[in-house]
């Protein structure tokens, strides 16, 4: 049992760890992203920096459920899952709003902070890849990880097109692909709390 216990913990800690540094990340991409975003005029921009919000919001509330029965597993991922959706919506309200008072996107400052972004849910995903197959918690971490890369690519597309064709329309689609992203991505960890088998608990009793 010492052992179990042990096995336990060890990987408890390697979550825990994992979970702050994605936290860390985000939430100075969150600032970062979404201060530019703004005085770029970029609706893609601010959907990508709120999907970082919604991430750090998600790995703090994962960070919250590590160790503890797979019940709160469960719980976490939900809350998680409603953040996202509810983020969705906000950006979907940003490219109503818009697309009718209009907008002159900066496409070199959606390129560049897209970039930079790309390149840290790439580290992210690399920090994550132990622990992908995991319980929900941590497949949710992953889920969300790999959106961030989808639409961060999305986005250095999208400051491309308003370069070539000198329109905000790239900028205003994007955006509401990326909300898209985050409400599918919503939805999926929705669902998979729903399936996961609440037997995992039997495993907790080395970890409450």
């Amino acid at each position: 049992m010492s052992d179990c216990g042990c096995e336990f913990e060890a990987r408890n800690q390697a979550e825990r760890r994992v979970l702050i540094a994605l936290m860390a990340i985000n939430g100075v991409m969150f600032v970062a992203e979404f201060g530019l975003g703004w005085l770029s005029q970029s609706t893609g921009l601010i959907a990508d920096s709120l999907d970082m919000l919604a991430d750090a919001s998600v790995y703090a509330i994962s960070l919250y459920a590590v160790g503890r029965a797979a019940t709160a597993k469960n719980t976490a991922a939900r809350l998680s899952g409603w953040l996202q959706i509810s983020l969705a919506c906000l950006v979907l309200i940003d490219v109503a709003r818009r697309s009718v008072l209009g907008s002159d996107p900066q496409s070199e400052w959606m390129i560049g902070v897209a970039l930079v972004a790309l390149a840290a849910n790439v580290v992210c995903l690399w920090l994550l890849r132990k622990h992908r197959d995991g319980e929900v918690h941590m497949r949710a971490a992953w889920i969300f990880s790999a959106n961030d890369v989808i639409a961060n690519m999305g986005v250095i597309l999208a400051g491309v097109l308003v370069m070539v064709s000198a329109s905000r329309w790239p900028d205003l689609v994007i955006g509401l692909t990326v909300a898209g992203i985050v409400l599918r991505g919503g939805i999926r960890i929705l669902r998979e709390s729903k399936q996961q088998p609440v037997t995992q608990g039997a495993n907790t009793a080395g970890e409450v």
